[in-house]
């Protein structure tokens, strides 16, 4: 094949390709309501904004030497936007959203698409779908940033990226890197950039990392091991066997002010509330009860932005999409009888998981699933995946309203795919001063996350400092 037109995809990315089942494709959803926004608009926006990333005009390919950057050869912006002019209620919106969750994007054009539907009741519905390897939520957040400003005559002023190939500086940088750390020291600067690689060798380099961190250090080795001993989950009711037909709900926007006065009253994070919530939420549905619950198992992963972790070598360009998250595990106390109990055991695991290396380690890992042979990737995903039961996800918007083509923003919201067999995801996104819950799950978990999201708001009533919530 010709390299003029493709790029050898970082691993991180690719990881998301390589991971993802017919049960539980890879693919981020993203909603925003924004206020008389019609179709001649977006697409002006897509055409001259969105697009100026290259990457969304890509489609990812898998050759023998790994998954590539392709440029769509009949790339079509009109393919990616759907105009529905149907008059929709909530209800019937929530419904159509799920519907949309679960339509596979193809694999023969850029994975992404958007749907407007400019009728909907409460304003204009924005729908997003891409593909995990693309971006992450952090990616994507700050895409949004820079084409949506804060005022309606304030045209986007800086935007776009184009798609370069970064692989083989990438494994050069990560491996002198990682050499310091494992040998107890600080990591150096960078040495002479590397010389020019082959395609086909470019994976060889990220290979030989693998090698190196297999035959690393004690710290290493004591996080990994400490990881690999902790429990399973117990199986429960959130733990069945997926079926691929997916629910989605979303509360009405929170007062973030609400988040605050708890996480203030209580000393303790955000986070650590939305995890209490979940753990409120999850405890009836587990379908155990007694000494089982007493000692059950049910941990939340929780992806961790890295990119303040990592040496300037490895930072991406600023405004590149692509996926600089790392996973932990948090063990959420489903068995715990109070509120304030489960928030102060949660705060506790937290602090301990955010002085490891355990975000670090899920990110190596899930980056070098295209280097393991097929057969062998499921069992690394079952390693990492089999110790969850949801995940949980907080991503901050920003502070103040945007505009979208001109229109505001009234609401941001997105959902968090699940990797392995995971059945349940749970997010917020913060925007404006406002937060909104939303949830995601298989029918084989939850006939309808509409409950479990009121568990979580009505737990969020009951901390210190925060009135009663609706739904």
């Amino acid at each position: 094949m010709s390299y003029e037109h493709a790029h050898l995809m970082l691993p991180a990315d690719s990881a998301w390709l390589a991971l993802e089942s017919p049960q539980n494709p890879m693919t981020i959803t993203v909603m925003m309501r924004a206020d008389g926004l019609t179709a001649p608009r977006f697409r002006e926006f897509l055409q001259i904004y969105w697009m100026a990333w290259e990457r969304f005009r890509y489609r990812p390919v898998k050759r023998v030497s790994g998954w590539w950057w392709e440029e769509a050869p009949d790339f079509c912006p009109g393919h990616h936007l759907d105009v529905v002019l149907t008059r929709f209620t909530e209800s019937s919106l929530q419904e159509w959203v799920s519907d949309r969750l679960n339509q596979p994007l193809p694999l023969y054009r850029p994975m992404w698409k958007f749907w407007l539907a400019p009728n909907a009741e409460g304003g204009a519905v924005v729908l997003l779908r891409i593909h995990h390897c693309y971006a992450d939520g952090v990616s994507l957040m700050n895409i949004f940033d820079r084409l949506c400003p804060a005022s309606p005559q304030q045209p986007p002023g800086v935007y776009g990226a184009p798609q370069t190939a970064e692989v083989a500086p990438w494994a050069a940088a990560a491996k002198n890197w990682l050499s310091q750390l494992v040998d107890g020291g600080q990591p150096k600067g960078a040495e002479t950039a590397p010389g020019k690689v082959s395609p086909t060798n470019e994976y060889g380099q990220a290979g030989e990392l693998l090698d190196y961190l297999a035959r690393g250090g004690l710290k290493l080795t004591s996080e990994l091991s400490g990881f690999l001993a902790e429990s399973e989950d117990t199986p429960s009711d959130l733990r069945r066997p997926l079926l691929g037909r997916r629910h989605c709900r979303w509360s009405a926007p929170v007062p973030l002010d609400r988040f605050r006065s708890a996480a203030k009253a209580t000393n303790v994070t955000i986070n650590d509330v939305l995890l209490a919530c979940v753990a409120a939420a999850a405890r009836p549905r587990l379908g155990i009860s007694g000494t089982t619950l007493d000692e059950a198992v049910f941990h939340a992963a929780v992806p961790v932005d890295i990119r303040s972790r990592l040496p300037d070598h490895l930072l991406p360009e600023p405004d590149t999409p692509g996926n600089y998250f790392g996973t932990v595990f948090v063990p959420l106390p489903v068995d715990g009888e109070s509120t304030l109990e489960r928030l102060y055991r949660i705060k506790q695991e937290t602090r301990r998981l955010k002085q490891s290396w355990q975000p670090g380690i899920a990110w190596g890992v899930s980056a070098c699933a295209p280097l393991i042979p097929e057969p062998l990737r499921q069992p690394l995903a079952e390693v990492f995946y089999r110790k969850a039961s949801a995940v949980v996800s907080n991503v901050p918007g920003t502070r103040d309203a945007r505009y979208i083509a001109g229109c505001r923003i009234r609401e941001q919201m997105f959902w968090v795919p699940q990797a392995g067999d995971i059945g349940l995801g749970v997010s917020i996104v913060s925007y404006a001063g406002q937060v909104q819950f939303g949830i995601v799950a298989d029918e084989a978990v939850l006939d309808d996350p509409q409950d479990f999201l009121r568990d979580c708001l009505q737990e969020l009533s009951e901390l210190p400092g925060v009135s009663p919530i609706g739904v």
